[in-house]
């Protein structure tokens, strides 16, 4: 089987991308790659690392369940057309809200988890 999209970047939700973006470049000696108000662009060594800005962000009080973990995967294709429909094949579902379908789409796993269908970085 041929894989749909590769693993891009893991992606975390924040009130401060800024000072998240920090804490992360410093603890795992990430590269910041692109640096907004509301997003922050870190790069390992073979993984990219993002965190977006969240208005009224609360944070997961972990470990109960009344607020869950805050986090989403951005998959790298090279056809978001193609990468959706056959996203959707596998069992995703479409969401219904995009707020950037020319760039990425967002699309619901099975459990209810949104995930990004994006063309990597650079690459258009």
């Amino acid at each position: 089987m041929t894989a749909i999209a590769t693993l891009g970047a893991i992606s975390l939700d924040s009130g401060d991308p800024h000072h998240l973006g920090r804490f992360y470049a410093v603890l795992l000696d990430f590269d910041v790659r692109y640096e907004s108000d509301d997003l922050v662009v870190l790069q390992g060594d073979g993984v990219m690392l993002t965190i977006e800005r969240v208005a009224d962000h609360i944070p997961p009080d972990w470990p109960g369940n009344r607020v869950p973990k805050q986090m989403h995967l951005d998959l790298f294709v090279t056809d978001l057309d193609t990468a959706e429909a056959a996203a959707i094949e596998c069992g995703a579902v479409k969401a219904e809200f995009q707020p950037a379908p020319d760039r990425w789409r967002v699309l619901i796993d099975p459990s209810g988890h949104p995930f990004c269908l994006t063309v990597r970085p650079g690459s258009r």
